[in-house]
């Protein structure tokens, strides 16, 4: 990535509402499977985990990454955490099974995802620079809380399934495009946030060199120029695949890669296991907040969950 773009424009995202390639010590991840996005049926992501365990894909035992130096206690409950922020759409379908009783899917299990804006620029850090030539976050002209965006939690339903809709990451030095995620279970949903339980699953979702390359070409992420890092020299991402969360990604139009793309991803965890990938592990730390950053929850004033508009999933 060397900051020459090509000229191409992206309507803004029209929903507001409202981690990431391994799992923590003593979790298991499988490959998104083909017809993640087959909306019709529960049987499709029956069949779908009951391949998966007779493959004995569900037993590999992943390696612990740090969740990073941008997370956030009291993410809300929420489908949509773009708030408004310019990108790519991206549908996320994560799926959540118990290794240790036969890929069972783990209901009840609440997924937590947080990831950059298009300039890569974290909600509660926002004047931390992503490195390269990018814009001032404050200049992107959303309507997004500068506490909250890009971050949310979804519950499991009884297929183990969560959807998210969100925008592609842009990126910052020296990490290649990933999302941050979490898998609890345990807790509660309280106040539109998720409280209490442990945290099972830590790590990181990467995209395929190739799509997100072609995504940094478009507008917004055009205007932050730099040298991107490849997932070959990413110091997280341990070229496993997507055993070390590279995620399964289809285009919702082959020839527009602006109208935007499905991820997916199926992740086996010990609900037993507790690993919350606070220290460092795995590939490093992911990189340094800068100083006085913001810790605990959002401030009393961030969008609640009722108060966004909800919008349909990208299809």
């Amino acid at each position: 990535m060397t900051g020459n773009h090509r000229n191409s424009s992206l309507t803004r995202r029209r929903a507001l509402a409202v981690t990431g390639g391994t799992v923590a010590a003593g979790g298991f991840a499988v490959a998104g499977y083909q017809s993640a996005f087959a909306d019709t049926t529960d049987t499709t992501e029956a069949t779908a985990t009951a391949s998966a365990t007779g493959t004995g894909a569900c037993m590999t035992l992943m390696s612990s990454v740090t969740e990073g130096p941008y997370y956030l206690d009291g993410a809300l409950v929420r489908k949509d955490i773009t708030e408004g922020k310019n990108g790519v759409p991206l549908t996320l379908r994560l799926t959540v099974v118990d290794a240790t009783d036969g890929c069972t899917p783990v209901k009840g299990a609440a997924v937590e995802i947080w990831h950059c804006d298009a300039w890569g620029y974290y909600s509660g850090y926002t004047t931390a620079n992503p490195g390269g030539s990018a814009p001032a976050e404050s200049e992107d002209g959303s309507t997004a809380n500068d506490a909250t965006y890009l971050r949310g939690y979804q519950i499991a339903n009884a297929n183990g399934v969560v959807k998210f809709e969100t925008i592609f990451p842009g990126w910052y030095t020296p990490r290649t495009c990933h999302i941050h995620v979490k898998v609890h279970t345990g807790g509660e949903k309280e106040d539109g946030t998720y409280e209490g339980g442990k945290v099972n699953y830590t790590g990181q979702l990467f995209f395929d060199d190739t799509v997100a390359e072609e995504i940094f070409t478009l507008e917004p992420y055009s205007r932050h120029s730099g040298s991107y890092t490849t997932l070959d020299n990413d110091m997280v991402y341990d070229g496993g695949g997507a055993s070390s969360g590279l995620l399964t990604l289809k285009a919702v139009h082959k020839a527009d890669p602006s109208k935007g793309y499905k991820g997916s991803l199926t992740f086996a965890i010990d609900p037993d296991a507790e690993n919350t990938g606070a220290g460092s592990g795995g590939g490093g730390t992911g990189g340094t907040p800068p100083s006085g950053a913001p810790t605990g929850a959002p401030p009393s004033d961030a969008p609640s969950e009722s108060a966004a508009p909800s919008a349909s999933a990208s299809s």
